[in-house]
């Protein structure tokens, strides 16, 4: 096998420079074809490739699939849509036929055990990403559920999966869900390939090389492509994890390599220094075995760090990582699509409008993009509970200001039910667009988690003003009457271009502005990388200032996580304070829900951080684990309910903050309770004062509405 150095895997081929697959006379079709009879009105005799997805098949830029399937066609490919599939034979997954180069499967926009269960592992009845919102329309761990279905149907099929709930699980990783560690999802589904990330790039190259005859085993050299091994290839040399962070002692385990006779010959390192300077670009990173890790969470919190400081495209060295005999090598993330690159993927033939074949049906994830743009991709703030740069990579990709506008103007022209209001211009957050390092080179040698965290890096441009020109040129179009801002926006940034503040809040801010502080307590805040209270106090005293200039009565809407690795009661309790100190009501919360691979998953699973080197005697992170102190933390939040009084009461008294309970404003919680049927007067009164939009005696808002679930890549988390 042979697998390229980490130098030579710095040649870009542009994405749509290659020589199209001869069905290209066959193409475009108006819509992704989802049955037989929709291939035999095309004259396509065979689909080349069969996309498996998780959710409906809506033909817009925000789904996976569509885009996918629409570069993928824009290669010359056949490509057709197995849409939610009945999982319970193989039978669905033969409706197209068998396709000609491979099938490739994801669970869809979402993790499908995020998508199926609550943070409190209760089943959810809906599903935003299925017809009129029904729930129970694909299977637990799609992907692995999927992959088997297509082995039955076509054995000999190359088999590829992505998406994110690949992406995330790419590794050994913690699964909530089962409260377990489990293997990376390469060896559960039994795939050939796994593409991680934004994958046009991978899955383009690879769709050109099954067609010209390569086998997947030639083509291990694409990046942001995962596979498995029996072992490591003799001509690269293994870095020992534990030399780019020393973890302590390791636990004796089975040597994968004990029955291969040439294993003595692998060249295999503990110190950089001893590689040869020649052999340096063929260095691969062993991480700890899925044997090591399942039995020792400082193990997994060991990995977990490695892993993030090997995600810079720019100097990532491949990992391997031994699952018993077998090897899993992750290639190095793939590089980001150029603006000109990126502009073509979301202005191929899309019909922005979900498959005929759903009729009237409703997709709730659809009707809240459907009059959005996304203007960007990747996320530089590197917040440790969310899985956007794991996916997408910290790296921000831009589109041009042009492209945006054409998308807007199709919005305009094509969306039915367009009424003049673009709902958000944004991405995984409102603005980063054309925010980068100041120097390539800088930015290809850094390793930094975060570009605003724990300050703001001085080699990060922050200029919004290219945004601000975006936004006027945007709601000077005509036909278009207002652009909202909906994407989570990261306020320490904003604070910077005042001029940016002054433009949003005078034209952007539909009454309320919506915000993630996250948390008020510096405990919490630095467990997620989060910027302190006081670039909120910042934004607040800007925001407030410029809404009075614009003659507008607007409102700040705070998100805070409840039970975050590195939260404790006493924060909690100093949290609800702060809430009602500022008027503040939360209708419906968030708990922390560790999504796979996610560094604050590690602190939670692990009790160790890896945002530090991590050691067998580092001190623990004080997690709550458990139902009880989970519903404690929520209740803290809600802390005007009076259903949470009891029990915040018993916590208080516990904490020897019994000062906090009483009938007065400075208390937290009153001493007396409603009746159980809420009939009492002053029980009715509480409870009407907490369902209104906004106490208008205070100025402040009394209620939030619960955070939707958005496509990924399009939420501020």
């Amino acid at each position: 096998m042979s697998i390229p150095s980490q130098n030579s895997m710095q040649h870009v081929t542009d994405l749509f420079s290659y020589r199209q697959y001869w069905a290209k006379r066959l193409l475009p079709a108006p819509v992704l074809p989802m049955s037989r009879e929709e291939m035999d009105l095309l004259g396509w005799d065979a689909c080349d490739i069969i996309l498996v997805t998780g959710d409906a098949y809506v033909d817009h830029p925000s789904f996976g699939m569509a885009v996918i399937g629409r570069v993928l066609e824009a290669q010359g490919f056949r490509v057709g849509i197995i849409s939610q599939p009945d999982w319970t034979s193989a039978e669905d997954f033969r409706r197209l036929g068998k396709p000609t180069l491979f099938f490739g499967v994801t669970a869809g926009n979402m993790d499908s055990m995020i998508n199926r269960y609550t943070a409190e592992r209760k089943s959810r009845s809906d599903d935003a990403y299925s017809p009129d919102g029904r729930g129970n329309t694909r299977p637990d761990r799609s992907v692995i559920v999927y992959a088997q279905r297509c082995r039955e149907a076509y054995k000999e099929v190359p088999l590829v999966i992505g998406g994110i709930e690949a992406s995330l699980r790419r590794i050994v990783h913690y699964d909530y869900w089962s409260d377990k560690i489990r293997r990376s999802i390469l060896i559960d589904s039994k795939a050939d390939m796994l593409l991680y990330g934004n994958a046009e790039r991978a899955i383009v190259e690879l769709a050109h090389g099954l067609a010209a005859g390569k086998s997947l085993q030639e083509m291990r050299e694409i990046r942001g492509t995962a596979f498995v091994l029996k072992q490591t290839p003799l001509d690269w040399v293994e870095l020992d994890s534990s030399e780019l962070d020393e973890p302590g002692e390791l636990p004796s385990h089975p040597d994968p390599y004990a029955h291969e006779p040439d294993c003595t010959q692998r060249p295999v390192v503990h110190n950089l220094r001893e590689v040869p300077r020649e052999q340096r670009g063929r260095v691969v990173v062993r991480l700890p075995s899925y044997e090591q890790i399942k039995d020792d969470p400082v193990m997994y919190a060991h990995a977990s760090r490695v892993f993030h400081l090997e995600t810079n495209p720019g100097n990532a060295r491949p990992l391997v990582q031994a699952h018993a005999n077998r090897q899993v090598w992750l290639n190095p993330p793939p590089l980001p699509l150029s603006t000109k690159e990126l502009d073509r993927v979301f202005e191929m033939p899309y019909t922005r409008k979900p498959h005929p074949a759903y009729g009237k049906a409703r997709i709730p994830a659809y009707e809240m993009i459907r009059f959005s743009v996304n203007i960007m991709r990747g996320c530089f703030g590197g917040c440790t509970f969310c899985s956007i740069t794991e996916h997408e990579g910290r790296i921000v990709q831009n589109r041009s200001e042009d492209s945006i506008v054409r998308e807007v103007e199709a919005i305009r022209d094509l969306t039915p039910g367009f009424s003049g209001n673009i709902s958000d211009l944004g991405g995984p957050t409102a603005n980063m667009w054309r925010l980068r390092c100041k120097e390539v080179k800088i930015e290809s040698a850094c390793r930094r988690l975060s570009c605003v965290y724990p300050d703001i890096c001085i080699n990060l441009n922050t200029d919004q003003t290219p945004l601000i020109h975006l936004y006027r040129r945007v709601r000077g179009l005509d036909g278009v009457k207002r652009v909202f801002i909906a994407s989570g926006l990261r306020y320490d940034l904003a604070v910077r271009t005042p001029d940016y503040v002054r433009e949003l809040v005078t034209h952007h801010v539909g009454g309320y502005l919506k915000i993630a502080p996250e948390h008020s307590e510096s405990g919490p805040l630095s467990h997620m990388m989060k910027p302190g209270m006081g670039s909120y106090e910042r934004f607040k005293t800007m925001f407030e200032k410029y809404s009075r200039e614009a003659g507008k009565e607007q409102y700040l809407i705070p998100y805070f996580i409840a039970a975050h690795p590195g939260t404790s009661d006493a924060d909690m309790m100093n949290l609800a304070l702060w809430l009602k100190q500022n008027s503040f009501r939360l209708d419906q919360v968030q708990s922390f829900i560790p999504s796979p691979m996610a560094i604050a998953s590690a602190m939670y699973y692990s009790g160790k951080n890896p945002l530090r080197k991590v050691h067998r005697q580092s001190g623990d992170v004080e997690t709550p684990i458990g139902e009880r102190r989970r519903r404690l933390h929520k209740a803290f939040l809600r802390y005007h309910d009076p259903k949470n009084w009891p029990q915040l009461r018993e916590a208080l008294k516990r904490m020897g903050r019994e000062d906090l309970i009483g009938n007065s404003k400075r208390h937290l919680v009153p001493t007396w309770q409603p009746k159980e049927s809420g009939v009492t007067k002053t029980g009715q009164r509480l409870q009407r004062k907490g369902a209104g939009p906004a106490d208008k005696r205070k100025g402040k808002p009394v209620a939030v509405k619960k955070r939707a679930r958005k496509p990924h890549g399009r939420s501020g988390r």
